[in-house]
């Protein structure tokens, strides 16, 4: 199916230019996800046991049956969505708004990437300090004890008052944290 669906049409009084995906495509893509979802889960909950045994259910029990009733209301809608009459080929989101989104998406999904190399603390630094100049358009005089600061408080919160040990990089472990 391609971005623009077949027949699909921008409302009326909207900017054609504006059209990026139809609530309908949106649906039958979020109603597979959940129908892959619930097959994993039912996948998982049948190594670990979901049957009764002499004391009770079995770990995967429960799991099993909330898998099952996500992908079977997750069929449902996707089935319903597919044979209806009236479709709901509007505008799901205009291409200013999903701008936007990935505004901060496509930063945040480079934020966790580089937890893994750099520490959580010194990612939160770089990632703090990259939102307040780029959309906050903050002076460096004003990004640099936030960007700093920020971290070292939840380094010390974390790590010395609840001792919970987070991702460490290649500054703290030089540091010998």
């Amino acid at each position: 199916m391609s971005v623009h669906e077949e027949g699909a049409q921008p409302e009326a009084g909207h900017d054609p230019h504006e059209y990026t995906v139809s609530v309908r495509l949106i649906d039958q893509i979020v109603a597979l996800a959940l129908m892959a979802l619930g097959t994993v889960v039912m996948w998982d909950s049948h190594r670990i046991g979901i049957g009764w045994a002499g004391d009770g259910p079995e770990s995967g029990y429960f799991p099993f049956y909330i898998g099952a009733l996500m992908f079977i209301a997750s069929a449902i809608t996707f089935v319903m969505n597919i044979v209806t009459k009236t479709p709901d080929r509007s505008n799901f989101v205009e291409k200013t708004g999903f701008k936007s989104v990935l505004k901060v998406f496509i930063p945040t999904v480079i934020y966790v990437l580089l937890i893994d190399y750099l520490g959580i603390y010194v990612s939160s630094a770089l990632f703090i300090a990259f939102f307040m100049y780029w959309l906050g358009k903050y002076s460096p005089m004003i990004i640099a004890p936030v960007a700093v600061g920020v971290p070292v408080f939840l380094f010390f919160m974390f790590e010395i008052w609840f001792l919970l040990p987070l991702p460490k990089g290649p500054l703290e472990i030089m540091l010998g944290y």
